[in-house]
């Protein structure tokens, strides 16, 4: 056992893999049942020191099969209870908090969040249901630590407020409460989880040298990607994530990390789901890999 232990609950953008009424090329290959891909949840980790307690990095709305999938957060002792002691967003996007639903049923735990992410989750009274949840509110460039000595820092992190918030004008590439990353440090180690990014700034990056693992914003392989394959009407940027390919993409910007890089957060139409592509290919000579469901990454 590590200092910190990770598990990918989910490694898939909104709407998981393949998309539940997507017949694009990626997603016809696993409703075809190829060996090539491997089904996906949505975007969610869980993160432990080794003492059999775990907090939760966003709650996606897959996250009671997530549970039942992951034996380590399986309810242990007593009648009621789990070893999920505290979820930390990185936004209010709906991938990212509608799990937060799921987990209603009376067993407390805290919830870390910035104050902007809070609003967002307060403003729709469902959440009222979170009756036994400590909200916890913290800024941006603050620490906090937690069970087993895991200091979380949030930071902002170039991007948008989610979807639902949007109005007829909104700031990409922004950075904001609204949008952050977390990095989490024990005993020397540190952890740098990014799902969405619609840019890498000197900050960032800077940041990024100093982890021993990545898990980055791999939502699309090209900014045009959705627009090409007809699923959508926007670009990647538009979307608040920046592509993995191109000059201006994550794999030129993140060029040289000596982290262990993962690529999460990724999006059905996107071809590095398909093992031996050659878009696979790519982000693997480059010293990446592509997060899988069920992976175990020890630091």
């Amino acid at each position: 056992m590590g200092r910190l232990t990770a598990i990918v609950l989910g490694s898939a953008a909104g709407g998981a893999y393949p998309q539940w009424n997507c017949r694009c090329p990626v997603c016809q290959l696993a409703w075809s049942g190829d060996p090539r891909v491997r089904a996906r949840t949505q975007c969610s980790l869980a993160v432990s020191s080794g003492n059999g307690r775990w907090m939760l990095l966003n709650a996606s709305p897959d996250i009671g099969a997530q549970i039942r999938n992951n034996h380590a957060l399986h309810p242990h002792e007593g009648l009621r209870g789990s070893p999920i002691y505290a979820v930390v967003l990185t936004g209010g996007e709906i991938d990212q908090i509608a799990g937060l639903l799921t987990l209603r049923e009376s067993t407390a735990f805290s919830l870390y969040a910035t104050p902007a992410t809070h609003a967002a989750v307060a403003s729709n009274a469902m959440f009222d249901a979170l009756a036994s949840v400590s909200r916890r509110a913290v800024n941006p460039g603050e620490t906090f630590t937690l069970d087993g000595g895991i200091a979380v820092s949030m930071f902002t992190v170039p991007g948008k407020v989610p979807l639902y918030l949007e109005r007829e004008k909104t700031e990409i590439s922004h950075e904001s409460a609204a949008n952050v990353g977390l990095e989490l440090q024990r005993e020397g180690a540190r952890l740098v989880f990014i799902p969405g990014a619609a840019d890498v700034t000197p900050e960032l990056r800077a940041r990024l040298e100093r982890a021993d693992v990545v898990l980055f914003d791999g939502t699309l392989f090209t900014d045009d990607e959705m627009l090409r394959t007809g699923t959508g009407k926007k670009t990647g940027r538009r979307m608040g994530h920046m592509p993995i390919d191109g000059k201006d993409g994550s794999l030129a910007a993140l060029e040289g990390l000596a982290a262990r890089r993962f690529y999460i957060h990724i999006n059905n139409t996107n071809p590095v789901h398909v093992a031996g592509s050659p878009e696979r290919r790519k982000v693997e000579a480059a010293g990446w890999q592509v997060a899988e469901d069920g992976m175990e990454i020890v630091v």
